[in-house]
């Protein structure tokens, strides 16, 4: 009898136990910070750029003759002519540049 007393010993003594206070941590657990630090950025970051990108190809969009515009680099002019890609932008009388749809960062009133 002593034979089976002592493997049931050994058994006992080879299995690692958790700590009795502390509850073992779940892998979801683990993860919750970093999945709270990807929708923090999500909606801090990437959010308001694709409304931005969105807003801007709306406005490509809108582009038509007569409008006051205001290039990306800052070019002053009256659009006289839209096509497909480009504009023909007047920026003074009798002066006129082809631009491209994209190179038109806004609107003037």
């Amino acid at each position: 009898m002593s034979f089976f007393t002592s493997i049931a010993w050994a058994a006992n003594q080879t299995t690692p136990s958790a700590p009795s206070g502390a509850p073992a941590a779940s892998p979801i657990a683990s993860f919750l910070p970093l999945i709270f630090i990807i929708l923090i950025f999500y909606f801090l970051l990437i959010v308001p750029q694709q409304r931005k990108q969105k807003s801007q190809r709306e406005l490509w969009a809108g582009l038509k003759k007569g409008d006051k515009v205001v290039t990306i680099g800052g070019i002053h002019g009256v659009i006289s002519q839209v096509e497909e890609d480009e504009v023909l932008l007047e920026v003074a009388k009798d002066v006129r540049i082809r631009i491209s749809k994209t190179a038109v960062a806004s609107k003037k009133s």
